[in-house]
Parts: C-alpha cells; sequence; structure tokens
C-alpha cells in the first residue's frame, strides 16, 4: 500500500524523535512519526531523570530553541536539584528526577494534541531514495556512487510505502538490539520491546557505514526489601530551579521524594571478581564497545583496584511504583551473581530484583558521514538524530533530535540552517564532536568538552539562543520580547553599578568591615565592591539606595556578568579567533589528492570526513597543525 505523501518521516519516538517531530509539525510541516509502540514515546528505559552536569546544559537549550525536553520534565518532575553549586557557575547543572510513567504519558498526550503530526505503531525496515533520474534504487554500488542520491519515502516491515521529501532516523539502542544478562541473550529493544531488525541492512545498502556500541542500565529492586536506615537520605532543593524558561519557580513547586545513598564493599567488589570469566563483558560475548563515563559495576571494579568503594544512588522509578533504580551498579552479569552483588550492598541485603540488569548491543552509524545540520553528506533529505549516531543519554538525543527537525524543515522551506558552533552552545559542542571526531564508544556530554563553558553556562541558554530560535520559527513573539526585555534589564542594571560610586561613609565602612571587606580610602563604583570575592550582587544590596525590583534570574545574570567579567572577556577574545577559523570555508569539491605536502594520514582523514571549515579540519584527530598550514596555504593559493 502507498499512502499519501508527508513532508517529513521521523523513525522513532524516543527523545530524540519526539524533538524532531514536534518541531517540524509546529513549523508547519506534514510530518508522521513512526514507533514500535505507542507505549515507549519518550520511554526512559535507563536512568529515571532528565539533566546532571552538562546534561542540564542540553536540556536549557533545547528549551530556549523552543523544544519540549525542559517543559516536559518540570510537568513530572518528583525531585529536583542543582548539582556543583559549591564550584562556579559555568559547571552549575540541573537535575530532576523524572516519574517515568508520567514522563511518557505527558510527551505522549502533547505529540497526539500536535498539529500536523501523525503517529504511527510500524517498524520501518528500508528508506526509500532516487538518483537525479528519479529511479528509486535502495542499493549503492560503483555506478551510482557518486551520484546525488535524495529521500524519496520509507517502507514499513508490512510492505507498506509512505512516501516523504525528508526523513530523520531516531532509532535509538534498538537497530538489532540484543539484551543480555550473563549467558542469556534476547533479541529485542529494551524493556521486552520489540527490536527493529530491519533498517540495519537498509542503511548498509545504501552505503552508509554502520557500528556495533554498547549501553546497559542496573537492576529494579522493589522498593519494600530496602533498609533506608542504612543508607544517607538525599533531597531536593528546598528552591526548585525550572528546566523551561516559560515556567516560574512559584509555578511548578511540589513535595519531593527522596532519593538514597549506599555503598558498595569489599565483599561486592569479591562477589565481582570471582564470576567475572561470567560477566559477558569479559568472556567476549558482548561484542559492542560500551561508554567509557558510564561504566558497569564489573567495569569499575577491575579498572580501579584500587577503590573500596563506589558510590549507589538508590532512585525512585516514579510515585504509584516500588521500583527503584540502582544508579551506578548497571551490569551484565548472570541472575544468580546480581542476587549475591546487590545483597551485598548496605541496606539492600534483602532485596528483591524486580528487573534484572542487562547490557544491550545495539547498531548506530558513524557520525562523521553527517553534516553539522545532522543530514547525511551523500543522501538529500536524510538526516538522523540520538542514539543511532553514537551518543548515550536522553539529553544528548533530544539536543541532536530538535537540531534534525528545525534543519529538515528550514531544507523544504527553503530557508537558511540552522548551525551551531562550539562557541554558541553545548548542542554545537556535542554535534560538531559527534561528527568531526571519529568516536570509538557511546558519546556523553561533559563540561569538560566545552571549550567556552564560562560563557555557555546553563543560566543563560535563553540569552545566548532566543534569535536562533525566533529565526527558525519555534520561539513565539511573546517568548521572544520576554527575553528581549530581559536583556535590556540585565544591560541597564550592570551600566547603573558601573556608573554608581559610594565613598567611605560610616555606614558603607561598617558595610565592609561586617562582611570581611577592606575599607575605602576613596571612591569606588558598585560594580568593583561585586567583583570582590568576599561579596557579590546580592550582599551589596543594603548600600545600593537606588536599587529597584528586578525578577530573581536577571539579578542572577547581572551578578554573574560582573563578578567574572574579566574570565568572560577573556573568552570572548578566544572565541573571536575561533570564529576566524570557523570562517574559512573549505570547497565541498576539494580534491585533497592536489593538495601537495600533506602527509598520509592527513589525507585519508579530510578526505573521509570532508570538513566544512578549517575550523573543523583542525579538530579532527590525526590532522596536525602543520597540515592545516598546508592546505591553508593551498586555498588561499586557489583563490588568489
Amino acid at each position: 500500500m502507498v499512502y499519501d505523501k508527508y513532508d517529513v518521516a521521523v523513525i522513532g519516538a524516543g527523545h530524540a524523535g519526539c524533538e524532531a517531530a514536534l518541531a517540524c509539525a509546529r513549523l508547519g510541516l506534514k510530518t508522521i512519526v513512526f514507533t514500535v509502540s505507542v507505549e515507549s514515546i519518550a520511554m526512559m528505559p535507563c536512568n529515571p531523570n532528565i539533566g546532571g552536569t552538562s546534561k542540564g546544559h542540553l536540556v536549557r537549550e533545547v528549551d530556549a530553541l523552543g523544544g519540549e525536553m525542559g517543559k516536559n520534565i518540570d510537568k513530572t518532575f518528583i525531585q529536583s536539584k542543582m548539582l556543583n553549586t559549591s564550584k562556579g557557575p559555568a559547571v552549575h547543572s540541573l537535575r530532576a528526577q523524572a516519574d517515568k510513567r508520567n514522563y511518557t504519558a505527558a510527551m505522549r498526550h502533547t505529540m497526539e494534541n500536535t498539529d500536523n503530526l501523525v503517529i504511527r505503531q510500524d517498524e520501518i525496515v528500508e528508506i526509500l531514495v532516487g538518483d537525479e533520474s528519479g529511479i528509486t534504487n535502495a542499493s549503492v554500488n560503483e555506478d551510482n556512487l557518486t551520484e546525488k542520491r535524495h529521500v524519496t519515502g520509507v517502507r514499513s516491515k508490512a510492505g507498506s510505502i509512505y512516501p516523504c521529501d525528508c526523513a530523520i532516523i531516531c532509532t535509538g539502542v534498538y537497530l538489532k538490539a540484543r539484551c543480555i544478562t550473563g549467558e542469556v541473550s534476547t533479541y529485542s529493544g529494551p524493556n521486552g520491546l520489540p527490536a527493529a531488525n530491519g533498517l540495519s541492512q537498509s542503511l548498509t545498502d545504501l552505503g552508509i557505514e554502520i557500528r556495533r556500541f554498547k549501553t546497559g542500565t542496573p537492576a529494579r529492586i522493589d522498593k519494600r526489601s530496602i533498609d533506608f536506615s542504612k543508607m544517607e537520605e538525599q533531597f531536593g532543593d528546598e528552591k526548585i530551579v525550572p528546566f523551561s524558561f516559560t515556567n516560574k519557580s512559584e509555578d511548578i513547586a511540589r513535595d519531593q521524594v527522596s532519593c538514597w545513598l549506599t555503598y558498595t564493599n569489599e565483599k561486592t567488589h569479591e562477589i565481582i571478581r570471582d564470576n567475572i570469566d561470567r560477566s559477558p563483558l569479559f568472556s567476549g560475548v558482548i561484542e559492542g564497545v560500551g561508554p567509557r563515563y558510564c561504566p558497569s559495576i564489573e567495569d569499575k571494579v577491575m579498572r580501579f583496584a584500587d577503590k573500596d568503594r563506589h558510590q549507589v544512588f538508590i532512585e525512585p522509578e516514579g510515585l504509584d511504583t516500588n521500583e527503584m533504580y540502582l544508579s551506578g551498579m548497571s551490569s551484565s552479569l548472570p541472575e544468580d551473581v546480581q542476587y549475591r552483588m546487590y545483597r551485598s550492598v548496605p541496606g539492600l541485603e534483602n532485596a528483591i530484583i524486580v528487573r534484572n540488569a542487562y547490557a544491550i548491543e545495539y547498531d548506530c552509524i558513524n557520525a562523521t558521514q553527517l553534516k553539522h545540520t545532522l543530514e547525511f553528506k551523500d543522501i538529500d533529505g536524510l538526516f538522523s538524530a540520538g542514539q543511532s549516531n553514537g551518543s548515550s543519554g536522553y539529553e544528548e538525543a533530544a539536543a541532536q533530535g530538535i537540531i534534525a527537525g528545525i534543519n529538515a524543515a528550514m531544507k523544504l522551506l527553503g530557508k537558511e540552517p540552522l548551525i551551531l558552533d562550539r562557541s554558541d552552545a553545548y548542542i554545537g559542542v556535542l554535534i560538531d564532536d559527534l561528527v568531526t571526531k571519529e568516536t570509538q564508544e557511546p558519546y556523553r556530554m561533559m563540561t569538560s568538552r566545552a571549550e567556552y563553558r564560562l560563557l555557555l553556562r546553563q543560566d543563560n541558554a535563553d540569552l545566548r539562543l532566543y534569535e536562533q530560535g525566533h529565526k527558525v520559527g519555534l520561539l513565539s513573539e511573546d517568548r521572544y520580547n520576554a527575553v528581549l526585555q530581559k536583556k535590556n534589564q540585565i544591560e541597564n542594571e550592570i551600566t547603573r553599578l558601573e556608573n554608581t560610586y559610594v565613598g567611605s561613609s560610616a555606614d558603607v565602612q561598617e558595610f565592609l568591615r561586617n562582611n570581611g571587606s577592606t575599607e575605602l580610602t576613596t571612591g569606588i563604583s558598585l560594580a568593583e565592591l561585586v567583583r570582590r570575592p568576599e561579596l557579590d550582587y546580592y550582599k551589596i544590596a543594603p548600600i545600593d539606595k537606588n536599587r529597584t525590583g528586578l525578577s530573581e534570574d536577571v539579578c542572577e545574570q547581572v551578578s554573574i556578568e560582573i563578578k567574572y567579567s574579566g574570565y568572560i572577556s577573556r573568552q570572548i577574545q578566544q572565541v573571536e579567533q575561533f570564529k576566524k577559523l570557523e570562517k574559512k570555508l573549505i570547497p565541498e569539491n576539494i580534491d585533497y589528492n592536489e593538495v601537495p605536502s600533506l602527509r598520509i594520514e592527513a589525507r585519508q582523514k579530510l578526505k573521509s570526513i570532508r570538513p566544512a571549515s578549517i575550523g573543523q579540519a583542525s579538530r579532527i584527530s590525526g590532522v596536525s597543525p602543520a597540515d592545516i598550514n598546508v592546505l591553508v596555504v593551498y586555498l588561499n593559493s586557489c583563490r588568489s
């Protein structure tokens, strides 16, 4: 059967697929999203939380562009906490425990009630492409390898064809998925859902390079079997900070539930070491490459033998379930070993497992085949986002999803694509790393990956990205104007503080003494006082006689911008140098064989990745600064 034509077909309705489909539909495109199960829309098969270190930045940025993840977690969180508050604002990150069932239900409700969006429970097994003659030819061969191919539709497992102009692959961990617990392997997706076994071959036929990655999840424990008296209670923040800039703290205030902290011990580690030969990770049963920065407990014990304990966070999966998630103890050990291992942990001596821990292997693509728009370089109209690109995490998926959705829409609407670079957003860092650096393991976002993280704070995501969100059409006029007003208030307040001076009056000197600050011998601006280590914008309020009432988010920006003005200025200068290299574009048709003096490795890498700019080329592993100089000289000679 051939269905009516759609503008965009989104394959998968996880966190990437939801953001991609919503972006396309909200921009007026006729969109269909496919899922192996409608019940799995925005499912959280692993950890029951959104955000965390660096990941909170991504969620805020998705929201600033007009995405849904931040709004959805604000509706459904059961505990909220700002992490890293003892450090500087660059690494502050919001994290919220979610009610898994409610999170999925709320996102599904949003999807089902979005105009231009159709949800279809079906498995897509083939991407249909046409060549320049218009003939559909799904396979790549020597004759058509150089021809420009474009998406014409997708085919379902039942043989139905859905014509479309763009398709977005958001298959998560479902492609040829295999769940593994000890000696037991099940060919299924997470939570027992069907794997998607047909699409991998279609991608291979199209000439797309496939990789095999692995991730894992811990066991779920019955809450009634846990002795919380042996654990440390972990509370949420008293004052809740929303993920979405559209919400205020008071609007989403609610009672919060606790998480709990316990630790593994030497007995735990001994059980793991004694049974390591039964671990699929170490026996060779698992072929996929796992995440370095989120290892299983057996990986931790074997790799960090000097550690006598590891943290285990006990996290509720929702308000209406007794399932508790054991964060920090993912595993693929056999069931009998899991029981002994978990029951060696204080508070879990009588633990009853509801769901076994397991590893999951899956197919994903080599993301260097993509442009920064997340469109394939060799197939017009085909995009890919999320874990199918070799990344890990709900937040990384959502960030890629909204960019792929926006760019599919921009392509069909005849508008300029949205490309965020490394100085614009964590999303820019994420995508640039994926499409430039050959990731050999599931990619996880971290603050250390962002060179300009003082500028890319989670608190200013709306100020950084509101122009882009409005330009593409996902930010309403009201929201755009609200950010403009906020920006003006911040700038005016900073200007006022820079130009308001106080002298050595008795009340000022007393204030400084009481706050452990050096007394004045001459006049000084309020901004200079804010920059003193022991003072800040909030503390100087008693001597700031002309201060007017400003919203808390405005005050926060004023405080940070003044306090760190010197560091911020230096990073802005660094960004200006970075931008110069990004603006030096490399022609798409360049023949690297014609560039003299390039090393063989550099030539191979440049031919494979085909960077868009000198800046991107400089970040390719295996391309040295000397190679970049050779390339710049060659390009200059071609232009002269």
